[in-house]
């Protein structure tokens, strides 16, 4: 099967060897997102608005796939402070509604530019 190329403007351009996402067949493989602003390739300031960013650029980049974070099937999210996790499903259900996306919530020691959150997705369009 051929790959596609997955990117937006909309999103924050890729700051490594990586792409936005991939498509094979129906699956799209949605890199890690971190709070980093589209427009100013800034981290947004403290957890929240990291975690609010975050979901924000999924769902950019879901939507030049195609899809929206409704066909997000699942989503792991990594944290450098654990303690965070409710502050994370409480912004979820904003984002997401049921049947939830199997998830896997993970502690980090960092993540890249200092952020405090990074989430990455599968989602299926089928």
């Amino acid at each position: 099967m051929a790959k596609t190329i997955i990117a937006t403007p909309n999103a924050p351009a890729a700051i490594g060897t990586y792409s936005q996402a991939v498509r094979v067949g129906d699956t799209v493989y949605l890199s890690g997102q971190i709070g980093l602003d589209p427009a100013t390739m800034q981290m947004v300031d403290g957890i929240d608005a990291q975690i609010v960013r975050v979901f924000e650029n999924l769902k950019a980049v879901a939507e030049a796939a195609g899809g929206s974070l409704a066909d997000v099937v699942k989503l792991n999210v990594f944290l450098t402070d654990l303690g965070n996790f409710a502050k994370v499903n409480e912004t979820m259900a904003r984002y997401f509604s049921e049947p939830f996306p199997a998830r896997a919530a993970v502690g980090v020691k960092e993540l890249p530019r200092g952020a405090l959150v990074e989430a990455d997705a599968v989602m299926f369009l089928g």
